[in-house]
């Protein structure tokens, strides 16, 4: 008999490819999700709350490896702190955390909401895997079609991102659930960077459209940090395979 497996956020994007990778290696899986979701063959759906800290005890209950995925735009460091308690009261054997490449180098809120989260696992008392990916193609393709609904689209002077797969994050994510504890470990990125115009352009051309672009210069600390590259990885990752052109063929191509 196999333990279980707890995942929060198992029906977003990432927890999408992870739950069915873990049913195929076997592993009876618990979901943590705020929603009612009907339970199936091996996936056992929880509800409950990680920034209200509703329902969490009951979740990491009998579940030795917890793999945390779920996210949001502002609060992980206090909905991580949270899981974390409840963890530590279950005894929790290993503890997996999904980070963002720049958590410690971007002055912006959600990066600093993604260090707070990393600093309570690591600081947990538990056995920890973290890994910082960079941003998921799927979030790019988010972001380029709202922008090429505009006449014209901004295009912020030095800003690059290294987007990967988030099948590939997925994958990796899995492979350290399933392995022993192993800290902070080297970050996934995609194969190749780009300027944030060549994204939105790439976007276009697959849709088979055309916009003119303003160039827009990103003030402050936060652009000062983006032109440094303070958010990619440019040596010592792992890179993954899947371009954004490889993915724009098969989601909008």
């Amino acid at each position: 008999m196999t333990s279980t497996i707890l995942v929060t956020g198992g029906t977003g994007t990432l927890g999408g490819h992870v739950v069915p990778l873990l049913r195929a290696a076997g592993r009876e899986v618990r979901v943590l999700s705020r929603g009612v979701h009907a339970s199936v063959d091996g996936i056992e759906y929880v509800t409950g709350d990680l920034l209200k800290d509703e329902g969490v005890d009951a979740a990491v209950a009998g579940a030795p490896v917890v793999l945390h995925l779920a996210g949001g735009a502002k609060g992980d460091d206090e909905a991580t702190r949270n899981l974390v308690r409840a963890a530590v009261g279950a005894g929790v054997r290993h503890l997996v955390y999904i980070s963002v490449i720049g958590a410690d180098t971007i002055p912006l809120g959600y990066f600093r909401s993604k260090l707070g989260a990393e600093r309570a696992v690591a600081g947990s008392g538990l056995p920890w895997t973290t890994l910082r990916a960079a941003q998921f193609h799927d979030l790019a393709l988010t972001v380029a079609g709202k922008m090429a609904k505009m006449p014209v689209v901004p295009a912020p002077g030095g800003l690059r991102w290294q987007p990967v797969d988030s099948r590939e994050v997925a994958a990796r994510l899995v492979e350290l659930a399933l392995g022993e504890p192993a800290g902070l470990v080297p970050d996934l990125a995609g194969p190749a960077v780009y300027g944030f115009a060549e994204l939105t352009h790439g976007y276009l051309r697959a849709r088979g459209k055309r916009r003119l672009t303003l160039p827009v210069r990103m003030p402050g600390k936060v652009g000062r940090a983006y032109r440094a590259g303070a958010n990619l990885t440019l040596e010592g990752a792992v890179v993954g395979r899947r371009t954004w052109e490889d993915f724009l063929a098969e989601r909008v191509g």
